[in-house]
């Protein structure tokens, strides 16, 4: 299971909401590779995703995500679904808070489903006539149906560098609280940094992101991400 261990992290794309925008929406995602951290979750291949999500006008909001994944090896894992629900508020002209609950769930082989486990996040973000930065926290007491404790801090700030063309730049660190039952390449923690440019043509969304991680592994050593996606509005 240990050696398993380092392909098994949860999708990011959860934390990325749409909460501020009321309604229902649905997003489909194509990508070469569907990375979390810096960490594959496709044996380094390609992913086709899709997400649903309902915001209020209060600022609540519930939503879904799935995914093909690939773990490698003998592990017959194909499928992630996630749900998770939350609040965003907008605490003033700058300053936003989005905090939730996220459940992933995995689905192939006949112990796919002890990975499953929750997570709590939260996500400030502040903008300003330079850009927008934020601030992001997750934690959950039973990583990957282990039981050990994990959390993850991250940093980013996206900047516009002409009208419909972003940068955004990330650094974020995940950490173990309990090696014995989750490692990062024989230690407790790892770095993650990614640049991503970000812009728009025909209704459809494209990224394209360089980033590395500081760990010594074919799934998360330095690489080129390439994301096309178009969002519906229901």
């Amino acid at each position: 299971m240990k050696s398993k261990c380092f392909y098994l992290v949860a999708g990011g794309l959860l934390l990325m909401s749409t909460a501020a925008n009321a309604g229902l929406s649905a997003t489909v995602t194509a990508t070469s590779d569907y990375t979390f951290n810096g960490v594959s979750q496709t044996d380094n291949g390609p992913a086709l995703q899709g997400s649903l999500d309902y915001g209020f006008d209060s600022g609540w909001y519930v939503g879904g995500f799935t995914s093909n994944v690939d773990f490698g090896g003998s592990d017959d894992t194909w499928l992630e679904l996630d749900a998770y629900a939350g609040k965003y508020f907008q605490l003033n002209k700058q300053l936003s808070l989005d905090v939730g609950l996220a459940y992933y769930t995995y689905h192939g082989d006949s112990f796919s489903d002890e990975y499953n486990y929750p997570e709590l996040y939260s996500k400030l973000g502040y903008e300003t006539s330079l850009g927008h930065s934020e601030a992001k926290l997750t934690y959950t007491w039973d990583y990957f149906g282990l039981g050990g404790g994990h959390y993850t801090m991250l940093l980013g700030h996206t900047i516009s560098v002409a009208e419909g063309h972003d940068i955004r730049f990330s650094v974020d660190r995940s950490t173990s609280l309990d090696e014995d039952k989750w490692p990062w390449d024989g230690g407790k923690s790892f770095n993650h940094f990614r640049v991503a440019y970000m812009t728009s043509w025909s209704g459809f969304d494209f990224s394209l992101a360089a980033e590395d991680t500081s760990m010594n592994l074919d799934t998360s050593d330095e690489r080129l991400v390439l994301s096309v996606s178009r969002q519906f509005m229901l």
